[in-house]
């Protein structure tokens, strides 16, 4: 009696389960089915690339600057312990001209997690790079609509110079995320002037803080905030002074919390700044004095990086973007010149848009009139690609609306344009892996054009594939003695990075010891591979073109000595 009882209630539990699964999963579908089809996509695109980071973050190498910025947030976490009295982060380089939030970041997770301090650098780079295209996303998706939104996660994920160097661009993609984050709750904010919802002022405050606590440029922020502003001040001004003067200072003041939370994210994470509250504004204004002796190249001319041509920027960034999302830019920006009554927009998104316009247009605008420094292409200029994958998501969505309108199959014609490019931009990045950042369009004839006529490897991310090259090498050749014996080998690239990867026997020397190496490790970039000669044992090589090369120096050192 009893076990019939039991199966009974057995057999009862598992068809209420299963009933329960069932209306579950009805549950799921009619929330999906509520859902926007590009608000979807979106989000599997956004998971999707985070998993592909978490997959791939550790192929990426050390690069220049990484060494001496660790050791900058472990100096400014120094400078904290000691009660201020520790002073040797106002004494490396120029380091203390940035804000270093990144590295305390990184700092504080390496106590907590177990990995490879600067793999996990690397992780929390891609992960801060992927919500920068969320940020971006969202943007769109405000102005414009979710289609928006998809078309510019794709834009800018397929943007090699934004994917690849979202790794190991640790002062860059930060600034770059957290600046399209403000703008995000800026443009939020603006619809809701003279008194917005604090939600987005917190939100504001604490991505511009962000971004100041990685580099003075945001300060361009506080310039667009003030944009915003004139921008919705009711018209009309003439004859109503004292209410718009009051729509403007009732805007200040609700905003003044941001600007206080900004303050202070900056203040404790860019410790020269907090000294004096015109240092930011002297770090703003110092980089357009940096000249230092680096040099760099443009169509096969090198230059020292005080003086580049005035179009050296504009050049790089109409090169390294795929060129279906320079064309939609340009088709955007043309929007928003045109009358409404020639398909342009209108209203509140011609505002906003040109806002976005403005912010990927003004900066570059200034490096061309001050004829500024510059170098690395336009890796400095990476804060305003968020910007300009917005302008592509709207150009793009705009013209699939408008042929919507026209006629079906074109529209199907331009669909299948649209995945077959985008699909063609994928497999290139696929192929240059982990080196996207080298990705050139076909107004330079792609990596192969680009090769000794523009900058390719300047990170020298080719470092850890040539180094296994060497060890290759040596355990093929000198099977018996590859660990054990001293080899001396030269680099074309930072310490930190080589003896990262590189066996300790395989030891690095000095530039004014390079004639006595064994070896030699160079990037292709800027001819460094033909300082030194020797014979070419291993290449590093991505669709034909050779990015970094190793070289036996022992008989031609024989000689030359």
């Amino acid at each position: 009696m009893t076990d019939s009882i039991s199966s009974g209630l057995d057999i009862s539990g598992r068809d209420l389960t299963g009933a329960s699964l069932g209306q579950r999963l009805k549950r799921c579908a009619n929330w999906l089915s509520r859902r926007n089809v590009f608000d979807l996509a979106s989000c599997a695109a956004l998971a999707a690339l985070i998993v592909i980071a978490l997959w791939t973050f550790q192929d990426y190498a050390i690069s220049n600057d990484e060494g001496v910025q660790h050791q900058y947030g472990e100096l400014i976490v120094a400078y904290y312990k000691s009660g201020f009295a520790d002073r040797s982060v106002f004494k490396l380089d120029n380091l203390y001209l940035y804000g270093g939030l990144f590295d305390i970041l990184g700092l504080g997770l390496s106590q907590i997690i177990p990995v490879d301090q600067y793999e996990l650098r690397h992780l929390l780079c891609a992960l801060i790079g992927i919500g920068g295209i969320g940020a971006a996303a969202a943007t769109a998706r405000l102005i414009a609509s979710p289609r928006a939104a998809f078309f510019t996660i794709v834009a800018l994920a397929l943007c090699g110079s934004w994917y690849g160097a979202m790794y190991n661009h640790t002062k860059g993609i930060p600034l770059a995320a957290f600046m399209a984050g403000a703008m995000y709750f800026l443009i939020r904010a603006s619809r809701d002037l003279p008194t917005p919802r604090m939600r987005d002022i917190i939100g504001f405050g604490i991505m511009t803080g962000a971004a100041l606590g990685i580099k003075s440029l945001s300060l361009l922020l506080v310039g667009y905030f003030g944009l915003v502003i004139l921008m919705n001040i009711p018209r009309p001004i003439v004859g109503h002074w004292r209410e718009r003067t009051r729509f403007v200072l009732r805007s200040v003041l609700w905003f003044m919390p941001a600007f206080v939370i900004a303050y202070l994210i900056m203040a404790a994470t860019w410790p020269w700044a907090a000294l004096s509250p015109l240092n930011p504004i002297r770090g703003l204004m110092s980089f357009g004095e940096f000249h230092y002796h680096i040099r760099t190249i443009l169509f096969g001319q090198t230059y020292e990086m005080a003086d580049v041509p005035r179009y050296y920027v504009p050049t790089y960034i109409a090169i390294r973007l795929p060129l279906l999302t320079l064309g939609a830019t340009l088709f955007s920006l043309l929007l928003l010149v045109l009358p409404a009554r020639a398909g342009g927009v209108t209203g509140i998104q011609r505002r906003e848009l040109g806002l976005i316009a403005f912010t990927a247009i003004f900066p570059v605008a200034c490096q061309v009139v001050v004829e500024g420094p510059a170098f690395d292409g336009c890796r400095h200029f990476l804060f305003v690609f968020p910007a300009i994958a917005v302008l592509a998501g709207v150009g793009l969505s705009s013209s699939i609306g408008a042929l919507t309108r026209f006629h079906r199959s074109t529209l199907v014609v331009w669909l299948a344009i649209l995945a077959t490019c985008y699909t063609w931009t994928a497999g290139k990045l696929y192929h240059l892996h982990p080196y996207e950042y080298l990705y050139y369009n076909q107004l330079v004839g792609g990596l192969e054009g680009a090769s000794r006529r523009f900058v390719t490897d300047y990170w020298v991310n080719s470092m850890p594939e040539a180094v296994d090259e060497l060890h290759d090498f040596l355990d093929r050749t000198e099977p018996a003695t590859s660990h054990t014996k001293q080899y001396k080998v030269a680099v074309c690239g930072e310490r930190v990075s080589y003896e990262e990867y590189a066996r300790p026997n395989l030891k690095w020397i000095r530039m004014y010891d390079w004639r006595f190496a064994d070896f030699y490790i160079a990037p292709t970039h800027m001819n460094c591979d033909r300082i030194l000669a020797g014979k070419v044992i291993a290449k590093v090589e991505r669709m034909g073109v050779t990015i970094g090369v190793v070289k036996d120096r022992r008989r031609v050192r024989e000689t030359e000595e």
